[in-house]
């Protein structure tokens, strides 16, 4: 009789099935395997490329990620992202191109990563790792005290990571809660220009959210293992270091979308359209005794979460998340050459594409691709009509993919919780549809569906939930309201 699989296998198959579900392919065909395996490095084309190895890049990311796509550096007057560049080893049309054509994404779940190219190239071949010297697509603008970006240039470059940091271990190091990382002390030149970074992002941080970007803190719960034992889903808490690496990739992508347009060429925008539950966040709002518009006006949502921030940190994440939800999500838009797109509410930017992910995202890649068009004087790699069918997909994977990780991570919680039936938590409404009606606990970071006593509950409620049931197969955790 074969052994019970442990708690990481049981949830990487069911992550396996949920894809192929959704019209995701697990694995990589045969033809594109046979690409991957013949690869051997990245190639310029015949294109010029710059020597910017001698600057001390570095890159900071979560602690167990592999798939390095971005370095960040601060060379005089300009802050420098340099993007790995995936299309020196990926062709456009080759049998991993298609692959990655499908799928759109990388897709993270609690039972393992489904990687949109193989390992070969996003975690070694086109992944910046530290001391491996690589080809990418640099971006450099500068900031001005207050904090607004200015376009520099794009160029295709050599560099070396020379110190791969992790966000806590920079973030404590920042706040003067934590020792330097011993990476950062051995890379002569890294810790004085990324203190010029964290005062760039600042600046940058602090102009945006006058402008109207929102202030808000992301509750997704990731995994935490003893081995192959399933101990905790923790929520992924927000820091300095990660600000930092999320304004410079605001800035850099922002660089991106204005060169392209520039030159005349399509750009497949990044857009989070006016949110149509604008009613309901005004609602929010009044029950802690605050105005909003009648009209959506992200400035005035900014004040009203800063103030929340300030008077009620602990319950801060709960608003959040609501104000997530009311949001809607963000989607793939195409403008053609002298077109208008509509640009990122949540963001406050109206120039906002994806660049700086190329091993992760296909939109990305498809951008790479068409910057480089830009910068060689040739037509566009993608033409409108194409990129537009692009963007249905990528947004329709992007979403599905989502969905993926949020059932891997239902049936995480319902493995966790199989054995606290009848157990009583304090949760938040954060879903409210004739679908069904959902909650949210806090330890553990669980979401589930209130299946009964759920009549006139809406989103932001607090509510109190008994466990009634949980099937870890489908991802179900099934609560009762308690009055």
């Amino acid at each position: 009789m074969p052994a019970p699989a442990s708690n990481r296998q049981r949830l990487h198959e069911i992550a396996r099935r949920a894809l192929i579900e959704r019209g995701f392919e697990p694995d990589f065909p045969p033809a594109a395997r046979a690409e991957a395996d013949a690869i051997t490095g990245q190639s310029t084309g015949g294109a010029t490329v710059r020597d910017l190895r001698r600057l001390p890049w570095c890159s900071i990311d979560n602690d167990d990620s592999r798939d390095l796509d971005q370095l960040t550096v601060a060379d005089g007057d300009n802050l420098l992202v340099a993007v790995a560049d995936v299309d020196a080893a990926v062709t456009q049309g080759s049998a991993l191109d298609a692959r990655a054509r499908t799928n759109t994404t990388s897709v993270y779940t609690a039972g393992g990563v489904f990687p949109m190219l193989p390992e070969k190239l996003s975690t070694d071949l086109t992944s910046l790792n530290p001391a491996a010297e690589r080809l990418a697509v640099v971006v450099a603008f500068s900031i001005d005290s207050e904090g607004a970006v200015h376009d520099g240039d794009i160029v295709r470059a050599r560099v070396l990571n020379h110190a791969k940091l992790a966000y806590n271990a920079v973030a404590a190091w920042l706040d003067g809660a934590g020792p330097m990382p011993p990476a950062m002390a051995a890379a002569p030149g890294v810790e004085g220009q990324l203190r010029r970074q964290d005062a760039a992002a600042q600046a940058m941080k602090a102009r945006r959210h006058r402008r109207g970007a929102l202030t808000l803190e992301s509750l997704e719960a990731r995994a935490v293992f003893d081995g192959d034992v399933l101990a905790d889903l923790r929520p992924d808490s927000p820091n300095r270091a990660k600000q930092l690496i999320e304004d410079f990739m605001i800035a850099a992508n922002g660089v991106a979308a204005r060169y392209l347009a520039a030159r005349g060429l399509p750009v497949l925008r990044r857009v989070l359209r006016t949110p149509e539950r604008w009613d309901r966040i005004v609602e929010l709002a009044s029950r802690s005794g605050e105005r909003l518009p009648a009209e959506p006006d992200a400035a005035a949502l900014e004040t009203f979460l800063l103030r929340r921030l300030a008077a009620d940190p602990g319950r801060f994440p709960d608003l959040s998340l609501s104000v997530v939800k009311l949001l809607g999500r963000g989607e793939y838009a195409v403008e053609g050459p002298g077109g208008e797109a509509d640009g990122h509410f949540g963001l406050a930017v109206s120039d906002y594409t994806h660049s700086t992910a190329p091993n992760r995202r296909f939109p990305d890649l498809v951008t790479q691709r068409l910057l480089k068009s830009a910068l060689a004087s040739r037509p566009p790699a993608y033409a409108t009509a194409e990129l537009a069918a692009l963007a249905r997909h990528c947004t329709e994977q992007e979403d599905d993919a989502t969905k993926v990780e949020r059932q891997v991570r239902k049936s995480a919680a319902a493995l966790l919780l199989e054995h606290r039936i009848g157990e009583r938590f304090e949760g938040l409404v954060t879903g409210a549809s004739p679908k069904g009606t959902w909650a949210r606990i806090e330890r553990p970071s669980v979401e589930g569906r209130v299946v009964r006593g759920e009549r006139h509950l809406d989103v932001g409620d607090r509510v109190t939930v008994e466990l009634v049931d949980t099937d870890v197969e489908r991802g179900f955790v099934d609560f009762a309201r308690v009055d």
